[in-house]
């Protein structure tokens, strides 16, 4: 059980950071690659998500917008190098050190959430499956050419409003919605039958925005094998209850009897106290869940510090140790105390 945990990072900031002349340190302040540190910390997963065409500089002004009766602020992000050469590249040197490898699609030229699911430039008044499944082929491809056959793929990232707004839209086209996931299903078992297809929604503690897409996907006969959630207490600035998450991690388990990982998962990198017992009590929920229908976690870019960040993302799981000098906090020792606990 403890080799089929998925004990992940997502680091699709590193070699952009790498490109600025960012570096990493391990605990002893020893100059390390952050991919084989992560390892080493006991993580056994990378992921890493694509875009269709995003600006070859990897930075994009992300508007404001009002979502759930709130103003939310935008400004520059960085997006990493995720186009397809760039997660060919990056997917090699997860291989490399001996890692599974998850595969992000976000069918966007830049970041994909419940609050935009904009379509890509290119791809507009063209049959989006078609697009959906030509996108998905093409990437698979040249990463199973390159040794590196991802073990989970999403098809999507936090679809709760649906994909390639408004064509995909889960209140206003879900007929439409549930084709355009199928076809990258589809696309996927054509590439890579063995790989695992990952269906994700964001807020993924809150059963009624879980319960709203997926009685809609399954109605409309959407295909997946598993069901992936965001879980980030510190962005509803709600404390971390394990056992009223796990409540609802049952619920999901029990209406729709599809395995779960919790594909983004982050604490403040200021917070490494309370981070690493959010991962620690979180995994122990792997052991408790009904028939451990819980596979893991994966940390949303551990690799970074708010103060590296253009918009100050605070989620990371880094310290600065100096100019451009990036060091894992406690937090992701997690995972390897998972493990050590769990081979006692």
């Amino acid at each position: 059980m403890i080799d089929d945990t998925i004990l992940g990072v997502d680091l699709g900031w590193v070699s952009q950071l790498e490109s600025i002349g960012y570096r990493w340190v391990d605990g002893g302040e020893r100059p390390t690659d952050p991919i084989e540190e992560a390892k080493k910390l006991g993580a056994n997963t990378v992921r890493l998500r694509v875009f269709v065409n995003p600006p070859e500089y990897g930075f994009w002004v992300k508007p404001s917008k009002e979502f759930r009766g709130h103003e939310i602020k935008g400004g520059l992000v960085m997006l990493g190098f995720c186009d397809k050469d760039g997660v060919v590249g990056m997917a090699r040197r997860v291989k490399k050190n001996g890692m599974r490898l998850m595969i992000d699609f976000h069918y966007s030229d830049h970041f994909a959430d419940p609050m935009f699911q904009d379509v890509p430039d290119a791809w507009t008044d063209l049959d989006m499956a078609e697009k959906v499944a030509f996108h998905t082929r093409e990437v698979l491809t040249a990463l199973k050419d390159a040794g590196a056959v991802p073990e989970y793929v999403q098809v999507g990232n936090e679809v709760n409003t649906g994909i390639l707004l408004p064509a995909g839209s889960r209140r206003e086209h879900p007929e439409e919605l549930v084709r355009f996931l199928n076809a990258g299903y589809d696309a996927v078992k054509e590439v890579c039958p063995q790989t695992c297809v990952v269906t994700h929604v964001g807020m993924g503690h809150i059963w009624e925005q879980v319960k709203a897409f997926f009685d809609v996907f399954f109605r409309h006969e959407g295909k997946t094998d598993m069901i992936g959630l965001s879980y980030y207490p510190a962005w509803f600035q709600e404390k971390h209850d394990p056992e009223t998450f796990l409540n609802m991690l049952n619920q999901v388990w029990g209406v729709y009897r599809k395995p779960v990982v919790l594909s983004e998962i982050g604490g403040r990198d200021d917070e490494e106290e309370e981070t690493y017992r959010l991962l620690s009590d979180t995994l122990a929920l792997v052991e408790r869940s009904d028939g451990k229908f819980l596979k893991g976690m994966i940390y949303w870019e551990p690799e970074t510090n708010k103060e590296v960040m253009p918009d100050r993302y605070p989620l990371g799981a880094a310290r600065l140790k100096g100019k451009k000098t990036l060091q894992y906090t406690k937090a992701l020792a997690a995972y390897g105390d998972y493990v050590e606990t769990r081979r006692k």
